[in-house]
């Protein structure tokens, strides 16, 4: 996890941030690669970034239930400045912003390699915290949402809870919600529940050679048969029951995040999947994965970001492949370089966590 202090286009002098912003390294402070990569991709993240840069987050910060009372909206907004002045003659330093990820979240403490998913979790969660516009915590609503409901009242009752103790501009721009339901193969009663998610943990499916990402969202969304020890309990017969479980994309979130489950837990150790995901880089279209009562939203994605893993997972790197949102270029940030990188070399076995921001139909894709 080495860092090199070299920076991409030295030469250039300042000039409107929307034209060369955004192309600076990050200095490794010492095995940090995993959070210099999440911070390139979400520094090329364009909601959050204009969220930032025009310092709307500041009179939304919450100083009432937030742990950090703004601290860490602060320290990441500040970074997002130094990032996208404009000027590339060195490394940012983001000491300031650790300093207070790691106040947040203590596991980050130190100097140890972490993972960059579980780090992207963290700190989304930390931002959103930071500007929930719930700023004294509800009553929980214990009663189950009325069964006499249709599948969208359902789907709107449960996002309206969720939304009553968590509020903000950062989920807006990241959180979807997903649909299960859970069908009784002997009276073939269909319970339905939804749940919000931040990213999506995408399972690879084993084998040799390549796969394509809709075989992870095929596996992923793939009915599931609960037998055995597993049965649950149908809500009309009253007792356990084999039934089958199946999960659709009920609510599209503005930025999608797909983690690819690479690090597979085995009984002795963690082991790495090297497989190569063939992810596609314009109109990713998930409508085969869309719960058939909202067909009405647009669910087509465009890359434009990538936190790449290399190595082992004893003795890894992470780098990020960025689209910048101004000029559409691709570039390779690794540690305090930046270089230029062509769309063709985006997709690559090192792909570990994926960003896709939803195509706006209204503008050329």
């Amino acid at each position: 996890d080495s860092g090199s202090t070299s920076s991409y286009g030295s030469r250039r002098t300042s000039r409107d941030n929307t034209d060369k912003g955004g192309l600076v390294g990050l200095r490794n402070l010492g095995n940090t690669c995993f959070m210099n990569s999440v911070i390139q991709c979400l520094s090329n993240t364009k909601p959050l970034v204009d969220y930032c840069l025009k310092d709307s987050y500041l009179n939304e910060c919450n100083i009432t239930i937030s742990s950090m009372k703004g601290s860490l909206i602060k320290a990441f907004a500040s970074l997002m400045h130094s990032m996208w002045r404009g000027t590339a003659d060195a490394a940012v330093n983001p000491q300031m912003f650790k300093n207070q990820i790691q106040k947040f979240a203590p596991r980050f403490m130190g100097y140890n390699q972490q993972d960059a998913q579980e780090f992207l979790r963290y700190l989304l969660q930390g931002l959103h915290e930071d500007v929930n516009r719930v700023t004294s915590k509800p009553k929980p609503i214990l009663t189950d949402i009325d069964e006499s409901y249709s599948e969208t009242q359902k789907a709107a009752e449960a996002w309206r809870r969720y939304l009553r103790i968590d509020d903000s501009k950062i989920v807006e721009i990241f959180v979807g919600q997903l649909k299960s339901c859970l069908q009784c193969t002997v009276c073939g009663h269909c319970s339905v529940t939804f749940d919000p998610f931040w990213d999506l943990s995408l399972p690879i499916p084993k084998g040799t050679g390549q796969v394509k990402l809709q075989q992870c969202f095929d596996f992923f969304t793939k009915e599931e048969v609960l037998d055995g020890d597993e049965k649950p309990t149908c809500s009309k017969c009253k007792t356990r029951r084999k039934c089958t479980k199946s999960m659709t994309i009920f609510k599209f979130p503005r930025i999608l995040v797909i983690h690819l489950k690479r690090f597979a837990p085995t009984e002795r150790f963690r082991s790495k999947l090297s497989t190569l995901i063939d992810f596609p880089l314009t109109n990713l279209d998930l409508s085969p994965y869309m719960s058939t009562s909202s067909k009405s939203q647009p669910c087509v994605y465009n890359l434009y970001a990538v936190s790449n893993h290399s190595g082992t997972i004893y003795s890894g790197h992470y780098t990020a492949y960025c689209k910048n949102p101004y000029t559409s270029d691709w570039h390779d940030f690794n540690d305090s370089r930046v270089s230029q990188l062509s769309a063709g070399s985006v997709v690559s076995s090192e792909a570990y966590v994926l960003f896709y921001e939803i195509s706006n139909h209204n503008s050329r894709l």
